[in-house]
C-alpha cells in the first residue's frame, strides 16, 4: 500500500498532538476556580504551580531533545504523550500543594517534548523550502487547543466536574498513540508506505542542501554546538520572544478577569479570537516564507518572516497600551489576536532554524536546548508580572515585552548573518 503525500499524514496527527496538549494544558487556567477552592489554595499557589510546570518544561525540552535524538521522533513522541497524558489524568488525584506540584512538575516534563520532536520530525519529513509551513501547522495546534480548549473543559466540566475532566482528557492523549504507531512506521527512506515521488523530493532536497543523514552519527556535544554563534542567536532570539505567548497563555484568562470583570464564561466566549488570529498566523507565516524561499533564498526567507511577525507584535502590545481601557475589552482581544498572529507568523521560522543550520541528531538537540532556554524567560515573567501588577496595571509588562520582541530580532541578524547549514557538524 502506497499513501499519497505521507509527510502531509505525519504533521497531521502532530498537530492533533499539539491540539491535545494545549487543551491539557489550557485545563488548569480554566478550571482552577473550582479546583483551587476544592483543594483550599489561592492565586499565589497558582502562580507557583505554574512556574513548577515551566521549570520542569525548561528542563525536559533540552533532555527530550537529546531522547528523541537517541531514540527518534517515532518512540519519542509515544515516551512524551504517555508522560503527560498519564500526569493529566493524575491531576484527579491531588489533594494539596505537594501532590499538585508533583503531577504539575510530570505534565511538565512530558508536554516539553512535542517541540523538539516537531522540529525533528519536520527536518525528517518536508523539504527545506516546506518546513516553515509544516512548522506553522504544528503551531496552529498550540492556537487551535487553545481555541477549542474552553468549550470542550467548560462542557466536561458542567457534566462530570473538574476530576472526571482530568482523567477523560489523560485518556484522549493515550488514545493518539494508535494511529501514531500505524503510520509513522519509520523515517521516509524506509517507509513501506510512501510513494516513490515523494521519497525522491525528500531524498533530492537533502542531496542539494548538502543535508544527508548518515548512518549511525551522533550528536555533537552540546559544548560543539554552542561555539558556533548561530546557535547561540538561535537560544537568545527565542529568550526574548517566548514571553508573548506564555503571557497570553498564563495570564490572559486572570487579566480579562482582574481588568474587565469577565466571567469565566465569559472568556471562554471572547478569548478564541485570539487563538484563532494566532492559527492564521502560523498557517499564513509558513505560506508567505515558502514563497519567498522559492523566488530569492532561505536566509531571505526566514528573516523577512521574523521581522515581520514581529513587527505586528510590537504594533498589537503599543496598541493595546495606548487604545485599550476598562471598558473595551473586545479592542484588547483583537489587539492580543495581531499580537499572536504575529508571534506565530515568525516563531515556524524560528524554531526551524534548528535544521537549516544543523543536520542529523544535532538538530534535535539545539531545538530542545532553545526550547529550555526559553523556558526561562516566561519563568522570569511571571515572577515580573505577579511583583508589578499588584496595583492592578499591566503596562509595565505589556512595554518589557515590546523591548523584548526587538532584542529578539537583533540576535537574529547579528549572530546568524545568513541562514544556512553550519560547516563540520559531523563527528
Amino acid at each position: 500500500m502506497k499513501l499519497k503525500g505521507l509527510r502531509w499524514w505525519i504533521i497531521s496527527l502532530i498537530f492533533i498532538a499539539t491540539v491535545i496538549n494545549y487543551v491539557d494544558r489550557t485545563a488548569f487556567a480554566l478550571l482552577w476556580p473550582q479546583m483551587g477552592e476544592d483543594l483550599g489554595m489561592d492565586n499565589s499557589d497558582y502562580a507557583l504551580m505554574l512556574n513548577i510546570f515551566l521549570i520542569t518544561y525548561a528542563a525536559s525540552k533540552f533532555l527530550s531533545g537529546r531522547l528523541y535524538d537517541q531514540i527518534g521522533t517515532r518512540l519519542g513522541f509515544v515516551v512524551s504523550i504517555i508522560v503527560w497524558s498519564t500526569a493529566a489524568a493524575f491531576h484527579a488525584l491531588a489533594r494539596g500543594v505537594i501532590s499538585l506540584s508533583i503531577v504539575r512538575g510530570l505534565l511538565g516534563l512530558g508536554e516539553a517534548g512535542l517541540w523538539p520532536g516537531a522540529v525533528k520530525s519536520n527536518g525528517e519529513w518536508f523539504p527545506v523550502k516546506q518546513r516553515a509551513l509544516a512548522q506553522g501547522i504544528f503551531n496552529a495546534g498550540a492556537s487551535i487547543g487553545n481555541v477549542v480548549a474552553p468549550v470542550i473543559i467548560v462542557y466536561l466540566y458542567a457534566q462530570f466536574g473538574w476530576k472526571s475532566t482530568y482523567l477523560i482528557l489523560g485518556a484522549l492523549g493515550l488514545l493518539w498513540i494508535i494511529p501514531w504507531f500505524i503510520i509513522n512506521k519509520s523515517k521516509p527512506k524506509s517507509h513501506p508506505w510512501i510513494t516513490e515521488e515523494e521519497r525522491t523530493l525528500l531524498l533530492n532536497d537533502r542531496i542539494k542542501n548538502n543535508n544527508v543523514e548518515v548512518e549511525g552519527a551522533k550528536s555533537l556535544s552540546v559544548g560543539k554546538i554552542l561555539s558556533f554563534k548561530q546557535s547561540w542567536g538561535v537560544l537568545l532570539c527565542r529568550f526574548f520572544i517566548e514571553p508573548i505567548w506564555w503571557f497570553f497563555a498564563g495570564w490572559m484568562p486572570i487579566y480579562l478577569n482582574s481588568k474587565f470583570g469577565l466571567s469565566i464564561e465569559e472568556i471562554g466566549k471572547t478569548m478564541w479570537i485570539s487563538y484563532l488570529m494566532a492559527a492564521a498566523g502560523g498557517i499564513l507565516g509558513g505560506l508567505f516564507t515558502e514563497a519567498i524561499i522559492k523566488r530569492i533564498s532561505v536566509d531571505i526567507g526566514r528573516k523577512v518572516s521574523i521581522a515581520l511577525g514581529s513587527f505586528l507584535i510590537i504594533i498589537g502590545f503599543v496598541s493595546i497600551i495606548l487604545f485599550v481601557d476598562d471598558s473595551n475589552y473586545m479592542t484588547f482581544i483583537y489587539l492580543a489576536g495581531l499580537a499572536l498572529f504575529g508571534f506565530q507568523f515568525a516563531i515556524g521560522n524560528i524554531q526551524t532554524l534548528s535544521s537549516d543550520l544543523f543536520r542529523g541528531p544535532s538538530v534535535g538537540t539545539l531545538a530542545g536546548l532553545a526550547g529550555t532556554v526559553a523556558a526561562f524567560s516566561p519563568i522570569i515573567m511571571n515572577w515580573f508580572i505577579g511583583r508589578i501588577t499588584v496595583g492592578g496595571s499591566y503596562t509595565p509588562a505589556f512595554i518589557a515585552i515590546t523591548v523584548s520582541v526587538v532584542l529578539a530580532v537583533v540576535s537574529i541578524l547579528l549572530l546568524i548573518r545568513k541562514v544556512k547549514l553550519v560547516v563540520n557538524t559531523e563527528n
